[in-house]
Parts: structure tokens; C-alpha cells; sequence
């Protein structure tokens, strides 16, 4: 028979019941599931197709007539079993080729519908399950920051009133965990908030200067308690207020640092914010968290952001954690419209860097279009020449005249490995391109992290990279 030339036996496993028949309408082959659906235990190999389906295929001399049109259109037919029993089933019938053959495919509807509905119930107890867990997440974290804020202000209303050393240093320290473990529960609830998408955005008016400041003055203490060097930066670009969720901003940048003091024992850690593109009423700031710590190997960055995750067990161990925070930043960074990346050498630091997008503040744009002169972003004595002057703008002669020169500078200190120096003339660069295209300020950037890093390669290929775009400006 003419189905004998196809082969039938990658239908053989398959959910859908499959049967094959001739032109006259005899089955010559059935697959396992079309056995088992039907009843037929040893085959459905010589029967008319209508036994199967009745109303859809009738004998006639020489054949058979059907009466649902062949193709990949699927038509609602009853299946009958071997016991004579019955279900309803969507059925397609293609012919094979031009050979005088076909294949039926049909499904059974009951177990379609069966397996929706479980589908949905499973779905449904995994949705009750979540909100439970968010709601038993919710109740004990509240819970266990009573006691813990009863021990804090307990502390610290003895504080003032021990002399001794010893026991007021014990003081201090019973303190601090109790600090600790409030951040641990503050995370806890931040995550079970994002993880049930009931984690919502505040957008008010601040100065992000004053923001920086405050996070400056929180760490500043912990930093150099430890002997480390502690430099914060904003660009001149950055304006003085914007519109977003001044506590989230700081939420990330809090844990960032942290980390960073964490895991850094000698050197120095930086803080940078830039102002990267403006679009509309949205701007992008850029932040910029550097270490000098233990680093990160390539292949172990990507569990970073995975949440309950830390590079490995040992981490955990010996410098606590419980692999939240970076999980808890990236998904904050996301709904503030911006991300985080990490860049690190094993053994020679780590820089963290996310983007956050916040809406301009309408009380300083409006006080920027009544200003008769606009604020320079290079600040220049007023009795510099006007090529000095010029030089502050991206673009012009005399600032990419100056941008070659620092880039000359730039390579020669990094041949001599003077860093210092090297780190001077790249802050020279970012101020000539303060205002330059968000390309030019995104290599800009990665440069500077290279130097900071002192990688030879990617300062390689940051300077050929900047080199292509200063040159084609000019």
C-alpha cells in the first residue's frame, strides 16, 4: 500500500492519536497513544477509518467518501472507541502528496479541557502560594524589627551614661548588629515587595548633590576606620535638583558601598556621578562605585545578581551577607528605567556601575531660560581668552585641540605607570567632554574605569576607541 513508502515511526510516541489509511479508507497504521485512546490493544490495522469516526468518513464502491474537507483545518468530530464508547475530539486529515493516502490527527478535547483546567489550578495554588509566603515574609519581618529597634534604643539611651571602655565599646558593637540585622530584614521585605510586584516608586523633588553628601557622610566614618582612602565626584553636568526616588538612589548606592568597604582592606574607593543623556524631560545619571578590594573572577560575576547568591559559600562565611542586596539594586535600577554592570580583576578591585533615569526639575529649567548667561561646564577665570573659553565646549577647535594634547599626556604617564598622573589628565579629558554626545561620555568613562584598574588592555582599547570619536568631530 502506498503509506508502506512513508515512514510512520516518528509519529509513534507522540500525545496525539495518529492513524493512517488508504484510499479505500483502511487503517494501516495507528501509533501508541491512538491504541491506548481508542481501546485497541492490538492495532487498528484493517479497519474502516469510519469505525473510528462514523460521521465523518462513509464507504462507497471502490472507497470512501468524506464529509469534512481535507487540510490543516481542524473540525470537531466524535472518536468511538473499541467498547463503543465515545468523546469528542478535534481532528485535521491531510493527504500525502499525491499519493493515494492519508493522515488523521486528532485530539481529544475532554483531556485538552482536563489538562487546562489543572494547568489554571496549578497556576492559581502557586499565586495563593506566593501571596501567603509575601504575606508571612511581610508579618515577620515587621515583627522582628520591634524587638530589634527595643534593643537599639535601649542602647543607645546607655551609651551616654557608661564610662568605662570596655563595656561602652561592647555597647557599640551590640549597636551596630542591631544596624545589621535591621538591614537584613529591610531586605528581606524589599525583596518579597519586588518578588510579588507590589514594590512601588515614590518621585519627589531633591537635590541629588545633598544626596551624595549625605551618602558620602554615612560611609565616610566605616571607610576610613579602616585605613582606606574615600574620593566622591559629580560632574558639573549633574543639575543641581531632579525628580525621582531619592530613597531608592540611595538604597542602591548604600549597599554598593558597603560592599565595597566590605570586601577592600587596603587602597581606596571612589564614588562618581554623571550626567550621560537627556531626552525630553528625562535625564540619565550614571554612578560610579570603585574599589580596590579582592575582586571578582570573570566566570563567577553572573551569579551577582542572582538572588540568595554569593560568588561562593566561603564569602558567605567570612564576610556574612545573605546574597540579597545586588539581587534587590539590579531590580531597583530596573524600575528606575536604567541597569547595573559590574566590571572586575581578580585581586586588583571591582567597579560597580547602573544607570537610573529621573525627570528634570521644572523650578531649575525654568530658572536656566531666564539666565541671560548659561553656566559653563569647565569653570574658566572670566579673563581667560576666548579660545580658553571655547575649549569648555565639546566640539570646537580649540577643546579638541586641548582633548589631543591630555590624550598625548595621558599615554605617556600610563607608559611610565605614573597612575597619579595618569588619573589627572583623565579628569582633564572628562571635563573637556562634559558635554559631548552620550558615545563619547560612555568611552570617556570606560577609560577612566581602565585606568583606575590599571589594565593595560582596555585602556588600549578605550584610547583607540576615544581616538575614532574625538577624530571623527573634527
Amino acid at each position: 500500500m502506498c503509506q508502506k513508502s512513508l515512514d510512520m515511526s516518528p509519529f509513534e510516541n507522540v500525545l496525539e492519536i495518529i492513524l493512517a489509511f488508504d484510499g479505500e479508507g483502511l487503517i494501516t497504521y495507528s501509533n501508541a497513544a491512538a491504541r491506548e485512546k481508542l481501546g485497541y490493544d492490538q492495532g487498528l490495522e484493517g479497519l474502516f477509518a469510519g469505525t473510528v469516526f462514523p460521521g465523518a468518513f462513509q464507504k462507497e464502491d471502490g472507497g470512501f467518501r468524506a464529509l469534512h474537507p481535507f487540510g490543516m483545518e481542524t473540525h470537531h468530530m466524535t472518536a468511538y472507541r473499541k467498547n463503543q464508547t465515545c468523546f469528542p475530539a478535534d481532528v485535521r486529515v491531510l493527504r500525502q502528496g499525491e499519493a493515494d493516502g492519508y493522515i488523521c490527527m486528532a485530539n481529544d478535547v475532554l483531556e485538552k479541557e482536563f489538562l487546562s483546567h489543572e494547568l489554571e489550578q496549578v497556576k492559581q495554588e502557586a499565586q495563593d502560594a506566593m501571596r501567603v509566603k509575601s504575606e508571612f515574609v511581610a508579618n515577620v519581618t515587621h515583627e522582628l524589627r520591634t524587638p530589634v529597634n527595643g534593643i537599639s534604643g535601649q542602647i543607645r539611651e546607655l551609651m551616654p551614661l557608661e564610662t568605662e571602655k570596655d563595656k561602652l565599646r561592647k555597647l557599640q558593637l551590640i549597636e551596630r548588629c542591631c544596624g545589621e540585622m535591621n538591614k537584613i530584614i529591610n531586605n528581606i521585605l524589599d525583596f518579597s515587595k519586588l518578588e510579588a510586584g507590589k514594590f512601588l516608586l515614590e518621585k519627589t523633588r531633591f537635590s541629588i548633590r545633598n544626596t551624595i553628601d549625605y551618602v558620602m557622610a554615612s560611609h565616610k566614618g566605616r571607610i576610613t576606620e579602616k585605613g582606606l582612602d574615600f574620593f566622591v565626584t559629580v560632574s558639573p553636568n549633574v543639575p543641581e535638583y531632579v525628580v525621582g526616588d531619592e530613597l531608592r538612589i540611595v538604597q542602591v548606592l548604600n549597599n554598593l558601598l558597603s560592599n565595597a568597604q566590605k570586601f577592600t582592606s587596603v587602597g581606596k574607593i571612589t564614588l562618581e556621578v554623571i550626567k550621560t543623556a537627556q531626552t525630553g524631560d528625562s535625564q540619565e545619571l550614571f554612578f560610579l562605585v570603585s574599589d580596590t578590594g579582592i575582586g571578582i573572577e570573570p566566570k563567577d560575576q553572573e551569579k551577582l545578581f542572582q538572588s540568595f547568591s554569593q560568588v561562593d559559600a566561603s564569602t558567605s562565611r567570612k564576610y556574612g551577607g545573605t546574597g540579597l542586596g545586588l539581587s534587590i539594586c539590579r531590580q531597583l535600577v530596573e524600575l528606575m528605567d536604567g541597569s547595573i554592570n559590574v566590571e572586575s580583576v581578580k585581586g586588583r578591585g571591582t567597579t560597580f556601575s547602573f544607570s537610573v533615569w529621573v525627570g528634570c526639575d521644572p523650578e531649575t529649567e525654568q530658572e536656566e531660560e531666564d539666565s541671560v548667561q548659561p553656566r559653563p561646564l569647565v569653570s574658566v577665570p572670566e579673563s581667560a581668552p576666548r579660545e580658553e573659553q571655547d575649549a569648555s565646549h565639546y566640539g570646537t577647535a580649540s577643546n579638541l585641540e586641548a582633548l589631543q594634547k591630555n590624550l598625548s599626556k595621558l599615554i605617556l604617564s600610563v607608559e611610565m605607570e605614573n597612575w597619579e598622573k595618569a588619573e589627572m589628565f583623565m579628569e582633564t579629558i572628562r571635563q573637556l567632554t562634559a558635554d559631548a554626545p552620550q558615545e563619547v561620555s560612555r568611552a570617556v568613562l570606560r577609560l577612566k574605569m581602565a585606568i583606575q584598574k590599571e589594565n593595560y588592555d582596555r585602556i588600549a582599547t578605550g584610547m583607540d576607541t576615544l581616538k575614532s570619536l574625538i577624530g571623527g568631530e573634527s
